[in-house]
């Protein structure tokens, strides 16, 4: 999940690292995605409150189905809770997936970390 969320976020988008873990991690649901093989590629969180976020998937895994499955189970957990929505912050680039998902934009963009984002919702 470290390796994942490092390459991701920290390399890739240069999130700096005091950003990408915070103390919402302790208290989370951690979802891993594997191969075949059992090797983790993927992962997501999920907060109290309904909220999913810290998706990430690695470069060569991605178009495959893994964020789907991530999201589809991080539903399944929330529903299981008894939440009524799933809440998430998405990046722009990302909009067009969530929205495949069933998820709809609720506020204007804005800048969060140097990387244009939009909230999102799914009534589960």
């Amino acid at each position: 999940l470290r390796h994942i969320r490092e390459q991701v976020f920290i390399v890739e988008q240069h999130v700096p690292a005091w950003v990408e873990w915070d103390a919402y991690d302790v208290g989370a649901v951690h979802l891993l995605a594997f191969d075949e093989k059992g090797q983790p590629i993927g992962c997501t969180r999920i907060l109290d409150a309904g909220r999913v976020g810290r998706m990430g998937v690695y470069k060569e895994w991605r178009n495959c189905g893994v964020g789907k499955a991530l999201l589809d189970k991080a539903i399944s957990v929330l529903k299981h809770k008894n939440y009524n929505k799933v809440v998430l912050s998405a990046q722009t680039h990302a909009i067009k997936f969530y929205e495949k998902m069933g998820f709809v934009v609720t506020s204007e963009p804005y800048i969060d970390v140097n990387i244009w984002h939009v909230d999102m919702q799914l009534i589960i």
